[in-house]
């Protein structure tokens, strides 16, 4: 952070000149009041952003001060000097929210060591200020690209349901932004300064699952060393988003309603319920009325979930949408790597418009991606990918051989063509039933992870490993 101005109180003029040399001599910018009403004036005329109060001073004492930092100036830290006599009372003073005390008679290096911590605690509060900007920033309306009348109506929903607590429902196939549009809510929400929690329901057992969910209690099952919170405690105040919902168990949907309905939980051992105060976001790609019907979901769960259902379009419904997301992306990577890439030809973008985008945004994303990692030039043209299913020199069906040499070498691609969908189609399917996880897919379609990596790098899909 730049230079950090200190402000020192204290109505002895001895203690604040002491204090003034010692942390002039760290660098630091310093100016003293001798009583409260100067110390707020100076607050008023240039804002400080650590403040030094003594604790027993006449008319205004630290404890007044202190109360009026917090309330007017809340990112001001506050460290107390006390006497010994005092110091009880500049415990309570912590309480109230003081960041520390020091006590009298001080040396030089009690004085920097306390506030040097204090510093790198404004720091953190500082960068903390930051992420949250470039999360809602991040996250804004304006960074859900699409002009179809489709999104259209999901920005009106999510403005919609984002000013409230209601529990929001996600549908949308693999790919199609389920997390974007969750995020989009938490943070254009009030509890945007709260925690963000995404949960992966589907890459956990079901006692891992209930564990990171509900925490659990030291000792209540081999491997639990110590208490751990789960990571609804941890949002208390914030969102926490349900990723894959339709995978988890009965058992943890029962207790998952419970938190709907009582905003309680008990951890895993414990005996003793916790109140919690979150907004739940759920996704999924299943149909979960059908899983109803199989006894795979609860009916009461789901009427609790489906409060206000979002169903996300596949990107081949949103055409129009692809040449807005291909410059969105290609602006994005090409800034990562550090490139001037001008844009994309016609020629391109027609071709990424006839492809049908099994795996939506994602695959597109990650096409682009690569794209812009490979790109020498500053224009993007049709030969700089090769889409499945698009062969060079235009399709298949638009070329008449003719000569016998031009029909062997069209059967050919032909061929490889209808082997090459085939193969993608086998990849893509396989990643998306086991979440993109790589490991579990191979695994699954019984081949040495390798191979299957060398075909999830054929076909420029991006894939996660455990």
């Amino acid at each position: 952070m730049p230079n950090p101005r200190i402000l020192v109180i204290d109505d002895e003029m001895i203690v604040c000149e002491s204090c003034k040399r010692i942390l002039e001599e760290d660098g630091y910018e310093v100016e003293t009041a001798l009583s409260g009403k100067e110390a707020f004036a100076k607050m008023r005329e240039n804002p400080f952003d650590i403040v030094i109060t003594d604790l027993k001073m006449p008319e205004t004492d630290g404890m007044e001060v202190l109360r009026t930092f917090r309330t007017e100036y809340p990112d001001v830290i506050v460290i107390m000097v006390t006497g010994f006599s005092t110091v009880e009372t500049a415990v309570e003073a912590m309480k109230s929210g003081a960041f520390d005390y020091i006590p009298k008679p001080f040396t030089p290096d009690e004085v920097s060591i306390v506030v040097k911590k204090a510093i790198e605690k404004k720091s953190l509060l500082l960068e903390n200020i930051y992420l949250r900007q470039e999360l809602q920033g991040k996250y804004g309306f304006h960074n859900i690209v699409g002009k179809s009348k489709r999104m259209q109506e999901i920005y009106r929903m999510i403005a919609k349901v984002a000013i409230t607590d209601s529990t929001v429902l996600i549908y949308g196939q693999s790919g199609t932004g389920k997390e974007l549009i969750a995020r989009a809510i938490h943070f254009n929400s009030p509890r945007r300064d709260k925690q963000f929690v995404p949960v992966d329901c589907a890459v956990l057992s079901e006692n891992l699952l209930e564990s990171e969910l509900f925490g659990h209690i030291r000792g209540s099952f081999t491997g639990a060393v110590t208490t751990k919170p789960g990571l609804f405690e941890v949002a208390d105040g914030g969102t926490v988003f349900l990723d894959e919902v339709g995978n988890i168990s009965l058992a943890i949907q029962a207790k998952l309603l419970r938190v709907l309905q009582e905003r309680e939980f008990t951890p895993v051992g414990g005996t003793k319920a916790k109140k919690v105060e979150i907004r739940l976001i759920a996704a999924t790609n299943k149909d979960l009325e059908k899983m109803i019907k199989e006894g795979a979901f609860r009916e009461d769960l789901y009427y609790r979930l489906n409060i206000v259902p979002i169903t996300l379009p596949t990107l081949k419904e949103r055409q129009e949408d692809i040449p807005l997301l291909a410059v969105h992306f290609l602006k994005k990577y090409a800034e990562e790597v550090g490139k001037t890439i001008k844009g994309f030809t016609p020629e391109s973008i027609e071709k990424l418009m006839r492809y049908p985008w099994p795996g939506n945004v994602r695959e597109l994303e990650n096409m682009i991606e690569r794209t812009a990692v490979m790109l020498d030039e500053e224009m993007v043209r049709v030969e700089h990918f090769v889409l499945p299913g698009q062969l060079e020199g235009g399709r298949l069906e638009d070329r008449v051989p003719k000569t016998n040499e031009e029909l062997k070498e069209i059967k050919k691609q032909v061929r490889e063509k209808a082997v090459e969908e085939i193969e993608r189609a086998f990849v893509l399917e396989a990643l998306e039933r086991n979440h993109w996880n790589a490991t579990r897919a191979a695994e699954e379609v019984g081949m040495l992870r390798p191979n299957f990596q060398a075909m999830i790098r054929k076909y420029n899909l991006r894939a996660r490993e455990e």
